[in-house]
């Protein structure tokens, strides 16, 4: 770890921090809560990497399939035939619906469902783009610093790195610049709380990346226990079957990251009002994985 007893957290001019764990534990609340309440020469900077996935590395699939949908309209085809509309998503830290809509769903079209061929060509489009993203983060620190004079940088990871690292190999490269640049900090749930987060994605999909494997599994096993076939696939139905299972498969693949890093509960992580609570967190938290390793 970067910091080797919270003291030394505590003490640092450049705080430092990554945050994991599945999308809804908080990993994007304490980092809008860092940004809001930093002061002068105490800012932390907020690097979001779902926000650049969907803008710096998938904003043009994105915008291009806006533009395929914006084509079966004549008015609107004859409009961008002519360059006389421009069509861009408006994603931002808090509304991912654009990328959502592009990864899609697989099964029955007349639902919005996508053939599963090209589901799994999004994911894999998915899958580079999170790679990118989180080996863009070290230079965003520089920038952080050098451009906005931020030595603070938390950076707020997708629910879905997990499936994009090998944290069993110590040469990962994604999982080596992290760890070799920010403190990882895992915030863990519940089986309370992986209740609520199924809830929570039923109301309200996010963007999934599913490793390969995994997902061609749930496909097969779904279809086979439903009884129907890729065209009529309630696609809905089939990525809320999925997320609900992704949490089990998820929940090894975190606690092997955590070797790399500290782990702080989502009660913990709850309790967190400002950045003094924040740091007092982190701090226990190093402590406490220090005193374990001795």
């Amino acid at each position: 770890m970067i910091y080797r007893t919270g003291k030394d957290y505590l003490a640092a001019s450049a705080k430092r921090v990554l945050l994991y764990g599945m999308s809804g534990l908080g990993k994007t609340h304490l980092a809008t809560m860092l940004r809001d309440q930093g002061k002068d020469g105490n800012g932390w900077f907020h690097y979001s990497v779902d926000y650049r996935i969907g803008t710096r590395y998938m904003g043009e699939y994105i915008a291009d399939n806006f533009k395929r949908e914006a084509m079966k309209v004549p008015l609107l085809r004859e409009l961008l035939m002519t360059d006389s509309v421009y069509i861009a998503s408006n994603i931002t830290f808090d509304n991912l619906a654009p990328l959502s809509t592009y990864l899609g769903k697989p099964g029955d079209p007349a639902k919005g469902g996508v053939p599963f061929a090209e589901y799994m060509k999004r994911q894999e489009q998915h899958r580079a783009a999170e790679v990118a993203a989180m080996l863009d983060t070290a230079r965003f620190m520089e920038r952080a610093e050098d451009i906005y004079g931020y030595g603070n940088f938390v950076c707020d990871t997708s629910g879905s790195i997990c499936e994009v690292v090998d944290p069993d190999d110590p040469a990962d490269p994604v999982m080596r610049q992290l760890s070799d640049t920010l403190l990882l900090v895992w915030i863990k749930g519940s089986d309370a709380h992986t209740a609520e987060l199924v809830r929570r994605f039923d109301r309200a999909p996010k963007p999934m990346y599913y490793q390969p494997e995994f997902l061609h599994k749930m496909w097969e096993d779904y279809r086979a226990t439903h009884s129907v076939t890729e065209e009529t696939c309630d696609p809905d139905h089939f990525v809320r079957w999925t997320y609900a299972r992704a949490l089990a498969h998820r929940q090894p693949r975190y606690a092997a990251m955590a070797r790399w890093g500290v782990m702080v509960s989502a009660e913990e992580v709850a309790m967190v009002k400002d950045v003094e609570d924040f740091d007092s967190l982190i701090a226990g938290a190093i402590d406490r994985t220090r005193a374990k390793a001795t």
